[in-house]
């Protein structure tokens, strides 16, 4: 399973570099780091259909779903059919 949120689509970043100073003075790798997303697992209830969903959601996605509704956002995801 991708590690990727259900709702936003989001996925891991490649971070890590080079401050300014370092690259002015001298060449000192750090590495790359990959940063995830902080991915919840969730069971949401849909009063509209009746039925639990699981998912896998970052707490960027749970905002939206807060915002906009379980129900409105799972279905513009795709996850669940009228």
């Amino acid at each position: 399973m991708a590690k990727t949120c259900a709702i936003t689509k989001k996925g891991s970043l490649v971070g890590g570099g080079y401050s300014n100073r370092t690259r002015a003075t001298k060449f000192n790798p750090t590495g790359k780091v990959r940063k995830y997303l902080n991915l919840q697992k969730k069971r949401v209830f849909i009063p509209e259909i009746n039925k639990f969903v699981n998912i896998e959601v970052s707490v960027q996605g749970m905002r939206t779903m807060k915002k906009r509704g379980a129900y409105a956002t799972l279905l513009k995801a795709g996850l669940i059919k009228a």
